[in-house]
């Protein structure tokens, strides 16, 4: 797969405990861009953080856990970042979602490719 140098990189903004159809809201996010045969996406998992509601997710000691936050970054083309919007609208009933330019500067795997956008 290529992408080119100018593609885009989309960022959701979710609690760790949040959930789609029973399932963990990241692991399905994940699953479907991969599904669709987007480029790649990433998870994150934050130890501090607030949103919307200024409510403070935080690690402790003595917790595990407390609705950690959650990101996920998928970088790709323009075009697939745009279809998969509404599928995110279907699923996000909390949280975030940006989307931002992101010049592709290496993107590869196995051998060493001679255009930096290659895949």
């Amino acid at each position: 797969m290529r992408l080119p140098v100018e593609s885009e990189l989309l960022r959701i903004f979710i609690g760790e405990s949040d959930k789609h159809a029973g399932r963990a809201l990241y692991e399905v996010i994940v699953e479907e861009a991969r599904r669709r045969g987007m480029a790649g996406a990433t998870v994150l998992h934050g130890i501090l953080g607030f949103g919307a509601r200024s409510r403070v997710h935080k690690a402790g000691i003595l917790r595990l856990s407390e609705d950690l936050p959650v990101v996920i970054e998928i970088v790709d083309r323009t075009d697939r970042i745009e279809a998969f919007l509404p599928v995110l609208d279907d699923m996000v009933t909390e949280g975030l979602v940006t989307r931002e330019k992101a010049q592709v500067i290496v993107y590869r795997h196995g051998e060493r490719a001679e255009d930096p956008a290659a895949g």
